[in-house]
């Protein structure tokens, strides 16, 4: 399994809190059934702190910019169109991806082109899912000149997510299925096409980043 490398700090800590706790476990308690049980919760603590920051090295082999691929994984909670107050100050087609602590929560540009607007927005962390998450949560904020389409992905904090990693930079050339970044222990992210694009996706679905498109826009 390869790891990504926003986790190697996390890791660390976690391996040495682990080691920690198993050796003081053994020194006051010995060999003990409470013993076994609390260096299970230990290995434990290991393996989901790993696969929380496992990297599957996804690569998009035929970027096609009318295919808009979903930019990360997780499960599709909200399609509607909706008014994105933050850039383009009109209606939009939303369509948000909720990442529960199972999903891999690496973030990919969902379409190649020029990032022509990036800001992080310091907030509170409500549940990903409550319907003001999306303004009032910390996020960050992309945006991207296709050349034909300006499409918005906003990656956001929730309830256990405590900090969005972005790696773009404004006038920044970007490739669909390069990484846009992380979501450490976090939870959303929500993209804003122009209304009327058809959507290739329903509420509930399941959607792998890179893999799965989410939309198609005109030609």
């Amino acid at each position: 399994m390869t790891l990504h490398r926003e986790g190697k700090a996390t890791i660390t800590i976690s391996l040495i809190f682990s080691i920690m706790i198993s050796l003081t476990t053994y020194r006051l308690l010995g060999d003990s059934t409470i013993s076994y049980i609390i260096y299970f919760l230990a290995a434990l603590l290991m393996i989901i702190v790993l696969q929380f920051f496992r990297d599957p090295q996804r690569k998009v082999s035929n970027p096609n910019n009318q295919q808009v691929l979903a930019p990360a994984d997780g499960k599709v909670v909200v399609i509607e169109d909706t008014v994105e107050t933050e850039f383009f100050e009109d209606e939009r087609l939303m369509i948000s991806i909720f990442m529960s602590p199972l999903n891999v929560h690496i973030n990919y540009h969902p379409i190649s082109g020029t990032v022509i607007y990036e800001q992080h927005h310091k907030g509170k962390y409500l549940v990903a899912w409550h319907p003001k998450s999306s303004t009032e949560n910390e996020r960050h904020t992309t945006v991207y000149d296709t050349g034909r389409s300006k499409i918005l992905t906003r990656q956001i904090a929730g309830a256990l997510a405590r900090r969005i990693i972005n790696y773009t930079q404004k006038d920044q050339k970007v490739v669909q299925g390069e990484q846009m970044g992380f979501i450490k222990f976090g939870s959303r992210v929500d993209i804003y096409l122009p209304v009327g694009t058809k959507y290739n996706v329903q509420l509930g679905q399941k959607v792998k980043a890179c893999i799965d498109v989410i939309a198609t826009l005109e030609t």
